[in-house]
This record gives structure tokens, sequence and C-alpha cells, in this order.
């Protein structure tokens, strides 16, 4: 690959088991030609679901009650009932983590959907059989091979009114479109402003800028509040490194001495240029290496170590 090459925030080293991995489809494991769901599902017609991402380290989910916690808030929110117990959620994840022999560098995506409709319409009413409960399971090393690359676009995370951006749901085309107008740009990932023009989010990840020291990113009041992003925060208050939930432009960030991404799959991934701006050297910057550190300890806390 050269330095020239889009590259994604969720690309990882080629492993050859996970053409072998058994997939969690409504209590059953199934190989991955079988594991299919119908077209009535209401993921698939509408994007009418849920879900979680979760990180494997040393046997361990890290941070999986914060997970749950946002799957059944998620839940509420769209008045899903998944038919399972947080118990029963752990219990079919774990259970998913053993057939497949997987101790650690795993990821998984645990989707809930509406289930299967009657007809091929719009109504919540429709989906009658119950919700449809997947989990996808891989080996997955994350290898991102240079900085990420930004570019801004027209795209936005909305109102609450709308869609709320909290919501981890299936409904991700706007995220889409967003990358789609960064690839064009020929960026790697999209940086979305928020309602107001203030610096919120990416496509895929939260964005966090660093400034004389301090730790910036934004309120949170349009983008997904992610675990990571939440990590992040946690760990650097309790290092005494000052972090801030604030409004700022984009003045503010091509100014930045540092900027990186959060997410359950790369953790701390650092952005090397912006709209064509280098951020600082261009490469991982000092505090998000520290950051990164601190992060990893806790991880390590998390699973026992």
């Amino acid at each position: 690959m050269t330095d020239t090459d889009q590259v994604s925030t969720h690309q990882s080293q080629d492993d050859p088991r996970n053409e072998e991995i058994l997939i969690y489809v409504n209590g059953a494991l199934k190989p991955k030609a079988e594991a299919l769901v119908s077209v009535y599902d209401s993921g698939f017609m509408l994007g009418d679901g849920i879900w979680e991402g979760l990180r494997l380290y040393n046997g361990k989910w890290a941070f999986v009650d914060d997970h749950l916690d946002r799957l059944f808030e998620a839940s509420l929110a769209i008045d899903l009932d998944i038919g399972m117990t947080r118990a029963e959620v752990f219990a079919a994840l774990e259970e998913t983590r053993a057939v497949n022999n997987m101790h650690t560098d795993a990821h998984a995506r645990l989707m809930v959907t509406r289930g299967i409709k009657t007809r091929p319409f719009q109504h919540p009413s429709l989906s009658q059989q119950g919700p449809t409960v997947v989990i996808i399971m891989e080996h997955s090393q994350p290898k991102i091979p240079r900085p990420i690359r930004l570019a801004t676009v027209p795209h936005q995370r909305g109102l609450p009114m709308t869609q709320d951006p909290k919501l981890n749901s299936h409904s991700k085309l706007n995220c889409i479109l967003a990358c789609i107008a960064a690839e064009k740009a020929g960026a790697d990932e999209a940086l979305m402003l928020d309602v107001h023009g203030f610096v919120n989010t990416t496509n895929a990840c939260n964005f966090f800028i660093v400034r004389k020291g301090e730790v910036w990113t934004s309120t949170g009041d349009y983008c997904m509040n992610g675990i990571t992003r939440a990590k992040v925060i946690q760990v650097c208050r309790e290092a005494g490194i000052p972090v801030f939930e604030r409004n700022y432009s984009l003045v503010d960030t091509y100014g930045a001495d540092e900027a990186f991404l959060t997410g359950t799959f790369g953790a701390q991934t650092p952005v090397g240029s912006i709209d064509g701006r280098q951020i600082g050297s261009g490469e991982m910057g000092p505090m998000t290496q520290r950051i990164r550190d601190l992060y990893k300890a806790l991880v390590a806390k998390e699973a026992g170590e």
C-alpha cells in the first residue's frame, strides 16, 4: 500500500480463520454461508434495528456493562423488545466467543432488529415474529498503515427530533454519504460539523484535538457518545490532563497540535491531515501516544491483568 492509497479506520490484518467462523443467528451458530436473514427482516428492509461493537482483550469483553447499558437504552428508545435479558445477551456473546475459540484481538458486532415483517411496509406492527439477534465475531487486529486523512463534508449529524445521533441504529445512510463525499475528496474519512457549524465527529468515530496541552472534543450533543470517547475523557481527568467537551471551529482544528479518532475497534487513531492541512507533525503526537498508553492500562485493569 502506498502513501496515496485510501485507508479505513476499521482496516485490519487479513486473518484466514475468519473464513471458518460461526455466526450467532437467533440462538443458532451457523457458518458464514448459512448465516442468513429474511429479505422481509426489518433491518434489511428499513434499517430498523440497533447494534453494538465490542472488543475482546485477553478473554474479557472491554467495558461490556457500558455496551449493554447502551444497547438496552437504545431498545427502549425505539420501543424494541430484545426478547433476551442482559445475562442472556452476555451468554450469547460468550457462547459465540467459545465456539470460535477466540481469546483476544477479536471484534463482535451485536445486532438486533425488529424482526421479520408480514408485509413489506414500514409500520412496526407488521413485525410480528419477534426480534432478529445476530452476533458476527471476527479475529481482528487493527492495521492502519498511516495517520488518517479527513475532509470536511456538508453532511451534518442532525437534531434529536430528526434522528438522534446518540442512537446506535442500523440507519447509517447519512454517515455513509458523508464517507463517500470524503473519499471523493481524496480523504479516508469525513469530518462532520454540527447544526451550528462547530466541529463534531467523523462518519465512523469520535474526534479529538490537542491544543497547547489541552484535549478538546465536541459537546457530545450531536454525536454518538462513544464508550471509547468516554474512557478517553476519564483517563485524561484521572491523569490530570486538561480535557474539555466544548464547541470549537475548523479554525481551532486546523491549528491543532494533534488530532485523533476514538472508537471500539481502533481505540485511538492519529489524524495526519484535515482538508489538505497537515496537523502537527502529521504523525502520532506525544499526547495521543500518552492517551493511548493510559487507555491500554485501563483496558488491562478491566481485563483483570
